[in-house]
């Protein structure tokens, strides 16, 4: 149950985030709506470092913008992007290092159909296959999914039992792990880490 998974703690974060990015996947970003749980399971990352990774939004320096990447750890460091879609990224190391991991996919677990409804699937046939892939298979469908927003949502602690939005460990055990560069980039496009569960259907790629 969902709801008895354990907050992730926020030493977890505490450390680089290429040693959390692997370790993240398998956990769960879970949103409370009232009552309501929606909760997806994080199948795909990408792990962003400090001013040397040119594709790290770091790169620039301390901004008002990207504040939430130099700590303290455990954050949400929500962005908006091509005026489109919103990215969720937790924020790693002490505070007044840059470093994060961006989640780029989710496999949904819980609130499946208010998930699919935030998506504009009001119709749509979860039992059928494939379906439920479209839901949260990349990094702005799993914002939508689950109403993350800058406005929202940036900068809230992920690790707090008070917050709405939760990174929780329900002991998920996961087979295997595949490393690849990163997507959707061309500074620093080499380097490999992007994590994703090998095999899993609900990647975004």
């Amino acid at each position: 149950m969902i709801r008895d998974a354990k907050l992730v703690r926020r030493a977890f974060f505490n450390r680089d985030p290429r040693l959390v990015a692997c370790e993240l996947l398998g956990k769960v970003v879970l949103r409370k709506e009232g009552r309501k749980m929606l909760a997806g399971r994080i199948v795909e990352v990408e792990a962003y470092l400090g001013a040397d990774d040119l594709a790290a939004h770091a790169a620039a320096g301390h901004t008002a913008r990207n504040a939430v990447i130099f700590g303290p750890p455990g954050h949400a460091y929500v962005y908006f992007i091509y005026g489109v879609h919103y990215c969720l990224n937790i924020s790693c190391l002490p505070k007044g290092d840059a470093g994060c991991v961006l989640i780029r996919a989710l496999e949904p677990v819980s609130g499946l159909r208010e998930m699919a409804e935030a998506r504009g699937f009001a119709d749509l046939d979860l039992a059928a296959a494939g379906n439920l892939r479209k839901i949260a298979s990349g990094p702005g469908k799993l914002c939508a999914a689950l109403g993350i927003t800058r406005p929202r949502d940036n900068g809230k602690d992920m690790v707090s039992p008070r917050s709405d939005l939760q990174v929780r460990d329900d002991g998920f055990c996961i087979e295997q792990i595949a490393v690849t560069p990163r997507i959707g980039i061309t500074k620093s496009a080499d380097l490999p880490l992007r994590f994703v569960i090998a095999n899993s259907h609900f990647v975004s790629r």
